[in-house]
């Protein structure tokens, strides 16, 4: 007697508990199922946008524990009693715009936006390592995540830009000018 394909196929089933953007949420999930299908298919997180599929192309970064991942990459069982952030977390009010996303905005570091919430949530951990960084250092930074439309220098201006608004920066500091450490933030 032969096991049919669906017997031999089916995968196992675990509940998994998580915080997800500040909420706990618990769900049964197949073993199988990728961070980037939970997100986006159990939970309508759909800033999680999936491109590759195998890792590439970085549009599918979420903060796992506050660290950059690819979700794709990622199986939601191994998110089980972890912290992930999808760019829905930036901002309670959703007519309001967190600081982030204000600078992509205003320094045009967004075209398409397939790649946006990717660099979002890149800008956020960048941002919260508390290290100012020269434009070269954020290229290199934000170089996981492909953008198809910008050429990256808006991008890198509006990573710029949110972190001299987070740190309460004088303006201006990210356009090139003495940042507040005394070192040159020129462009690359």
């Amino acid at each position: 007697m032969t096991t049919s394909t669906a017997a031999k196929y089916r995968t196992a089933r675990r509940i998994v508990t998580l915080r997800v953007n500040g909420l706990g949420v618990t769900r049964e999930v197949s073993t199988r199922t990728t961070l980037a299908d939970f997100l986006r298919d159990d939970l309508d997180l759909v800033s999680v946008h999936l491109g590759c599929e195998h890792g590439e192309c970085g549009c599918c970064t979420v903060l796992f524990d506050g660290h950059s991942v690819r979700s794709c990459l990622m199986l939601a069982v191994q998110g089980d009693g972890h912290a992930v952030e999808t760019v829905e977390s930036l901002s309670a009010d959703p007519t309001e715009l967190h600081p982030i996303q204000e600078s992509f905005a205003e320094e045009q570091g967004l075209q398409c936006g397939f790649c946006t919430p990717a660099m979002v949530l890149r800008t956020k951990e960048i941002i919260e390592s508390g290290r100012a960084m020269t434009d070269a250092e954020v290229r290199h930074e934000i170089s996981g995540v492909l953008c198809r439309c910008t050429g990256y220098q808006n991008i890198v201006n509006a990573v710029q830009s949110a972190g001299s608004k987070l740190r309460g920066d004088a303006a201006g500091a990210h356009r090139g000018e003495a940042a507040a450490d005394g070192s040159a933030g020129g462009r690359s």
